[in-house]
């Protein structure tokens, strides 16, 4: 049997009771602190990734973006250097087939030959002088339209570019319908963009398309339109 009176008793329960609800609030407590501020952190930590993400990818289409732009540029580089080597060959090569164009005179004949001669050396200055001189002495010649082609080429392929202009377009002029013309303006537009006359090349590419549209030549100015 308890010593302890009841009234005793029952105050020495209620005052455990207090102490051991004292101490377990403020426990709980703790414990509902530290998982809010769990939750805040795995909140910014989340903000954050989400915020380097979203700048990682910003800077990719930036990347992609200036990526197709080089090679956008590229490829208009490599077509103006396919077009520049294109012509430049057209201007070098003897554009006859082998075939010398004949006349009755011998001496005119010779006359002509000679610059043709060294055009297929690769001479292009010499030429350039040689076919002008054939011009002065034949300017009525059958071959005269052959001999002003063959000096514009000698004059763009050793970079004479004016005199190229005003050579072919003297050619033009004179034989509009003869089968070199399609290609003397392609070589027109060839100098004039080597003299930064951009409105003049894309003029006489349009020509070519225009008056002569059954051509290669008409095929090739088409392309390098695109470009101008």
């Amino acid at each position: 049997m308890s010593l302890i009176p009841t009234p005793l008793r029952t105050l020495v329960l209620l005052v455990a009771l207090s102490l051991s609800a004292g101490m377990v609030a403020p426990a709980q407590a703790f414990t509902d602190d530290e998982a809010r501020r769990a939750i805040l952190e795995l909140r910014e930590q989340l903000r954050q990734t989400t915020e380097q993400n979203r700048q990682a990818r910003l800077q990719l289409a930036d990347q992609l973006e200036s990526l197709r732009h080089e090679m956008a540029s590229m490829r208009g580089q490599i077509e103006k250097l396919n077009w520049q080597a294109d012509l430049a060959q057209r201007s070098s090569q003897d554009q006859s087939g082998g075939a010398t164009p004949q006349v009755a005179d011998p001496q005119e004949q010779a006359a002509y030959e000679g610059p043709m001669g060294l055009f297929r050396s690769g001479k292009y200055k010499e030429a350039a002088s040689s076919f002008a001189a054939f011009l002065e002495a034949y300017p009525n010649s059958q071959l005269a339209p052959e001999a002003r082609f063959y000096q514009g080429s000698s004059r763009y392929a050793s970079k004479d570019f004016k005199g190229a202009i005003q050579g072919l377009k003297e050619m033009v002029q004179a034989n509009p319908t003869d089968p070199r013309a399609p290609d003397a303006l392609l070589v027109i537009a060839a100098s004039q963009i080597e003299v930064n006359d951009m409105a003049g090349a894309k003029a006489s590419l349009q020509r070519i398309v225009k008056e002569y549209p059954q051509t290669s030549a008409a095929e090739t100015a088409t392309s390098r339109l695109k470009l101008l």
